[in-house]
């Protein structure tokens, strides 16, 4: 039985993850600082394992301690992370170094942890943003880091291929879950004058469905580029986006 490791699996996008490898007959890790739950409401296919991924020594605890339950290690998602906006002269070392440390830190290491536990088969996702591909007023450290999450995808792709090892991105356009709409409710974000309403207007003038995706589907998307039916795709980063960004 194939097994997959989620971080920051337990709420938002990566329990929307988690359920999707779940639901296709994974057993699942769910690692995050915090035990929310879901791997016990999940069963027995599914285990959280506590780990912040700021730190080296607990990334690789965690991996390991993932490998042993499961037996083996086929897909890693680089899923935790966290988005703040705010403006260039109010950015202190603080934030850099807390959401590197999280977003781009936690990503790279994550991939150090893993690719020792994987074989030929093995797939790394590293959950980006449309932020890594365009910036935004008031954004530029999480698309510092997000970018960086970009070139750590292509880089990794062409050191891990030779061993069987694909590595790709997946970039969601904003995804309506409780931590993004927090973040943008802060003063310097976009939605801080009204989150409705800027999801409204973001919707309606970027999208072109007409509509943001969801966490279900950013899930969809992971499962296929982790699938063998993905099996000739490594070194992308995947926009999720309802074409808000052609390319």
């Amino acid at each position: 039985m194939r097994a997959a490791v989620i971080t920051g699996g337990g709420s938002g996008i990566g329990a929307d993850i988690a359920r999707s490898f779940h639901d296709a007959g994974y057993r699942v890790v769910l690692a995050s600082r915090t035990d929310s739950g879901l791997a016990a409401k999940l069963g027995e296919r599914a285990r959280y394992i506590a780990c912040d991924v700021r730190s080296v020594s607990s990334i690789h605890a965690m991996t390991d301690a993932a490998a042993e339950w499961a037996g083996r290690l086929d897909v890693f998602v680089n899923n935790a992370g966290y988005s703040e906006w705010r403006a260039l002269d109010e950015i202190d070392e603080s934030l850099w170094d807390n959401m590197i440390a999280t977003n781009l830190k936690g990503a790279l290491f994550g991939c150090q942890a893993a690719a020792r536990h994987m074989s030929d088969g093995g797939v790394i996702l590293n959950l980006s943003s449309l932020a890594s591909k365009r910036g935004s007023a008031n954004n530029s450290v999480y698309c510092a880091s997000k970018f960086g999450m970009n070139g750590i995808t292509q880089a990794l792709a062409k050191e891990l291929g030779p061993r069987g090892i694909r590595v790709n991105g997946v970039c969601p356009v904003l995804v309506s879950t409780k931590g993004l709409r927090d973040a943008l409710a802060l003063r310097g974000a976009p939605g801080e004058a009204g989150v409705e309403a800027f999801l409204a207007s973001f919707t309606s003038g970027q999208t072109a469905l007409n509509r943001l995706p969801t966490g279900s589907e950013v899930g969809a998307a992971c499962l296929f580029l982790a699938s063998d039916a993905a099996s000739a795709i490594t070194g992308q980063s995947v926009n999720v986006d309802c074409g808000v960004l052609p390319q």
